[in-house]
This record gives C-alpha cells, structure tokens and sequence, in this order.
C-alpha cells in the first residue's frame, strides 16, 4: 500500500472529515430552523389576521341584549348605496352609521367572500347588531326600502312631482322635463294610429292615479315608465273601440276625463258631467269649465282666478276655445274615463253646485239662471255648506251629497275630504288673499 493511501486514513485527516462534516451539518440544520421559523412566523402572519377577520365576519359591534337595554333609536339604520359608489365609500359609510368597527376589515371580508361584485344599489335598512356577514346578505339582496306614493285621482304633473321631490324619489326639474320631452315621450308607446296629434307635449292625463312603491335607486326615468304603464294595463282594446264609436281619439277622451276628474266628486254624477260635456262639444258651445282656465294660468295661479283671467286666450282655456283643450289638464281615475267613454243620455247643457258636492242640472240657460240664483246666489242656501264650513268641522265625519264620508274609513278614493267639488270655492266666492290650506282642486263652474 502507497503512502498517499495511507495517509487518507490517518487519525488527524479523519478528525478533519469529522469537524468538516459536523460543520456542514450544523450549518444545513441552522438553515433548516431558520426556515421553520420563517414558515411559522408567515403562518402566524396569515392566520392571526384570518383568525381576527373570522371573529370579525361573526361579530355583531352590538349584541341583541345590549341593543334591547339601550332606549337609543339609532340602532336601525338605513344606508343608501348609489350607482358606481366604490367599496371605500361603502365601507365608510358604514363605519360612520356606526353598524361596523372597522371599515378596512370589512373591505377585505366582501374581497374574499366575493361580494363586492354582488353588491347593488339601493336603500337597506341594517343594524348595529347585525354581524357583517348578515349586512353584505342584505346590502347583497337587492331588497331596498321602498316608499309608498299615492297619485290622486285629478293631480297633475306638477303636484306629482312636488310629492316626489318632498319624498325625496325625484328632482321636480328633470321630472318635469321627461314629462314635457317629445323624445322621451316617443319612448313609452303613446302614439296613436287613429287622428294623431302632431306630437304628445307632455304626459299630463297619462300619469296614473294608483298607489305606487318605489325606492331610491329608481331614475325619474324609471319612475315615469311604471306609472304609463299602469296607465296602459288600464286602456285597451274595449276602449280603443268605444272612443272608435265616439268620434274621438284616445287623447281627446282622456282630456276630456280630466276636467271630470275636476268638476265633480260625487260617484254617481260623473255621467251626467259627461253628457253635459258631450252636448256642448255637439253643438259647437264653449265647455267654459274653470279648472280649464286654471291649469292654463298653472305658473301664476295662487288660488283665485279673475275676469281677466277667464277672458286670456291660450290652448287650455275653454272659455275662450270652442272645443276640448289642447291636452288633459290633470290625470283622470279610471272612472272618470270610463264616464268620458259612457256618457249619460240626457238632454243637460248646464249644471250648478249645490254646495253639497253634487250639482243641479239644466236644460236651458233660463232654467239654469233659476238654479243659479237658487243655490248659489240665495245666501240662505249657502249657509253652512261652503267649503270653509266643511273645513271647521271635526275629521272623522264630513257630511257629502254623496252620504257620510268617515275620515277612517279605506275607500276614500271618490269621497274625499274635503268633498272633491267643496275643495275650492266658486269663483264669485273665493279668498281675496292666498290661504296656504287652500287645496288645488276645483269646484264646477257656473256656465254663464
């Protein structure tokens, strides 16, 4: 055996092998628990914020028994989420109601359980003791708060769209704006096949009287389209042909129910108001019916009309036009277009307020002076029955023409409070300053 072969097993050569490996080894073992620690200490970073973002998903900032001890009303809230509002803003907002602790945690929350993309927008009712979880099931549900809106039976557009606005649904401007838009009219299927007119200027008469729900998220768009439509689910075919047989066109029946929507409140008179109007269209005679006026003068009217008033000509007044106004003056209830369409067979040209809510009806203009100076001109048989008397009386029961209206009662929808033709006095007995309780709805007229 060669020396250099010995040598490779010599004592101090192995010793050195040893010490080599040993230092390998402790240095391959430091590297192993460095690693270890660097992998327990990502997992602790990873799962003390999991652990703390879990307690957070499931943790109401307020339980139930403590929210039940509390007198404070603000535990329910309501947020309002708009079109295009970022997660920041959201989360904010929440923070700031006080339903959330912490807005950046649930930021991350609604990114790992994916429900940001699901979010809508809307008006939501939440609370300080519901988890985060629950609040992004109903921020998530599309479920909002919806507000009731009751269009009136003889409103116009522009008492529609200040309850709007008051309610906070619309902005009276742009509602206006996409009710008189030729345009956006054209949209919603109102043209006629049978006479039309040049172009429908508003969509006045075509608003529906109904009781409506909407939330804050709906456009005035949105809004205006679900109230035609209702006008729509109304008229078909059946009145299509009856307004065929009349010799009138669709939008000549409903303006013509809109001023009696706004002669009369009395159910059962509604056919005899109709005929009268029906007459006199036939023979050529002015319709000289006071809402008329009014709703031509609408921007400047403020609750009493004059002389000059009556005798200013524009497309709406019918004391100065002998034939229907231009286009419906107010938004006529399904009966009074069912009256326009099936009109009474009388022989009346005339009718005059009994001061009670229905009316006296006459044949000749000499007959109806003697009415006049009845019942209007008598002050024995106005006494007590104006509409400042009705007015003092107690809510729940007014005396009508129609019966005893009880205030309580469900079906207030013809009879209403004051009666419809005791809303606001004759002409010849109108307040001489405006009264800020005077209603905007109108008694018959005196023909003259």
């Amino acid at each position: 055996m060669s020396k250099g072969k010995i040598q490779k097993f010599h004592p101090k050569f192995v010793g050195r092998l040893i010490l080599q490996y040993n230092s390998e080894y402790m240095e391959q073992k430091k590297r192993s628990l460095t690693l270890a620690a660097l992998i327990l200490i990502t997992a602790l970073f990873v799962s003390i914020p999991f652990f703390r973002l879990t307690f957070f998903a499931f943790t109401a900032l307020q339980s139930d028994s403590e929210a039940d001890s509390q007198t404070d009303p603000h535990n329910a809230k309501v947020i309002e989420i708009h079109k295009g509002e970022n997660q920041n803003e959201i989360a904010k907002a929440l923070a700031q109601s006080q339903t959330i602790s912490n807005w950046k945690d649930f930021i991350w929350l609604g990114r790992l359980t994916r429900q940001w993309r699901r979010v809508k927008a809307g008006e939501y009712q939440i609370s300080s003791t519901m988890t985060p979880i629950e609040i992004f099931s109903v921020l998530t549900s599309g479920i909002s708060i919806v507000h009731p809106v009751t269009v009136r039976e003889g409103e116009n557009i522009y008492e529609i769209a200040d309850d709007l606005t008051a309610k906070g649904l619309a902005t009276r401007s742009h509602f206006l704006f996409l009710c008189q838009n030729h345009e956006f009219i054209q949209t919603l299927g109102l043209s006629e096949s049978q006479n039309p007119p040049p172009h429908l200027t508003s969509l006045e008469g075509y608003v529906f009287p109904d009781t409506y729900f909407f939330d804050r998220s709906m456009t005035d768009s949105e809004i205006i389209k679900q109230m035609v439509k209702h006008f729509f689910a109304f008229w078909g075919k059946k009145e299509e042909d009856q307004a065929r047989q009349l010799g009138l066109t669709r939008h000549q029946i409903i303006t013509l129910a809109s001023i009696i929507e706004k002669e009369t409140g009395a159910p059962e008179e509604r056919a005899l108001i109709s005929s009268v109007f029906h007459n006199r269209l036939k023979k050529g005679m002015k319709l000289q019916s006071d809402p008329t006026t009014i709703y031509g003068i609408w921007d400047r009217y403020q609750g009493k009309i004059h002389k000059s008033d009556l005798a200013t000509k524009n497309p709406y007044n019918t004391y100065t036009i002998r034939a229907l106004p231009i286009g419906p003056i107010a938004n006529p209830g399904q009966d009074a277009i069912h009256a326009a369409l099936f009109p009474a067979d009388s022989p009346f040209l005339y009718f005059v307020s009994h001061n009670d809510g229905t009316h006296q009806f006459s044949r000749s203009f000499e007959e109806h002076n003697r009415a006049v100076q009845k019942f209007q001109l008598d002050p024995l048989a106005r006494a007590g029955k104006s509409w400042r008397d009705h007015l003092k009386q107690p809510a729940s029961v007014v005396s009508s023409g129609a019966g005893t209206v009880d205030s309580g009662s469900k079906n207030l929808k013809s009879q209403q409070y004051p009666p419809q033709s005791l809303q606001q006095p004759k002409k010849d007995h109108l307040p001489s300053v405006p009264d800020p309780k005077f209603p905007k709805r109108h008694s018959p007229n005196l023909y003259r």
